[in-house]
């Protein structure tokens, strides 16, 4: 398909919500069963922070379809596991034991990294690897998060044994904008349009068997996080997604499932101009640029790449 001309109304109307936000917007979005999309700057790397999860969730569901892996096994989150300061089991101050499956529901309901790295240790990252890889994201970030985050401590010269916090602050702006991490060029990267592809696979079927498939929809569906991609979307669409986030960067990726029997894959992906901190404006653009891309979808108007 040929992109469509800079003054499109569709084009015009991402390009107005990303800058009415004061972001940069990288996006993709696709019709799962007629495979129209929309596009915008839907082929540029990016960097996917916690989406990397959505493949893990794959890898576990299709271990265990498999009868590989037992949802029902125990398993103990340790100091081994915690980073610290972080969501659900990664702030706990003591050790805590969940079932296999629970550890896919924390990391993916809210984004859990301790019950993460410790599914990844069951996994092993060579299947999470094959499993990104042979569904079209091959350099996706795969590995437990201290293994990830050492290289970024190095970088800025900071001791991982010591107070971490204390340590960035005093770490300047500049220094954290030229990390490696943030780099879609130098770091573990995708794009709007494979993740988008890795999603409608899923909802397809073809990202496993579909009892596996049909677990990483329900989890995803359980997502706590309702401001960004959910907020974009009537109540009666039923939205399944997961997001991300690192220094100035804010994304996520699901799919809206409306009551006609729609399903539109939608992945948006933000970078900020600042480093840290709460940006309300950069959450409602990306409901609002998903919702755009949705409606041009279901319109009658011809397949359209922007």
């Amino acid at each position: 398909m040929e992109p469509l001309p800079a003054h499109d109304e569709p084009t015009a109307a991402l390009q107005a919500t990303f800058d009415e936000a004061g972001v940069e917007g990288f996006l993709h979005a696709r019709d799962i069963d007629t495979g129209r999309e929309v596009a915008f700057r839907a082929d540029d790397p990016v960097i996917v922070a916690s989406i990397r999860k959505i493949p893990i969730a794959l890898a576990y569901a299709r271990q265990a379809a498999a009868g590989q892996l037992d949802r029902a096994a125990r398993h103990t989150i340790t100091a081994a596991n915690r980073e610290g300061g972080g969501i659900g089991t990664d702030s706990c101050l003591h050790d805590v034991t969940m079932s296999t499956r629970d550890l896919a529901f924390f990391m993916l309901s809210m984004s859990d990294n301790a019950a993460t790295d410790k599914l990844m240790e069951l996994l092993g990252a060579d299947r999470v690897r094959a499993v990104a890889t042979e569904l079209g994201c091959p350099r996706l970030p795969v590995g437990r998060y201290r293994d990830l985050w050492d290289p970024v401590w190095e970088e800025l010269g900071i001791d991982p044994e010591g107070d971490i916090d204390a340590q960035l602050e005093k770490a300047g702006e500049e220094q954290i904008r030229g990390l490696a991490m943030l780099d879609p060029a130098r770091s573990p990267s995708s794009t709007p349009r494979e993740i988008t592809s890795l999603l409608a696979a899923t909802w397809c079927d073809r990202a496993g068997p579909a009892e596996a498939c049909a677990e990483v929809r329900e989890l995803m569906g359980r997502q706590l996080s309702t401001h960004r991609l959910v907020a974009g979307f009537d109540a009666d669409v039923k939205v399944a997604a997961k997001n991300g986030a690192l220094w100035g960067v804010l994304n996520e990726a699901g799919v809206a499932e409306y009551p006609d029997g729609g399903r539109y894959a939608v992945a948006v992906f933000l970078r900020l101009p600042e480093l840290t901190g709460r940006n309300p404006a950069a959450d409602a653009a990306i409901g609002r640029a998903a919702r755009t891309a949705v409606d041009h979808l279901r319109s009658d108007r011809p397949d359209t790449t922007l």
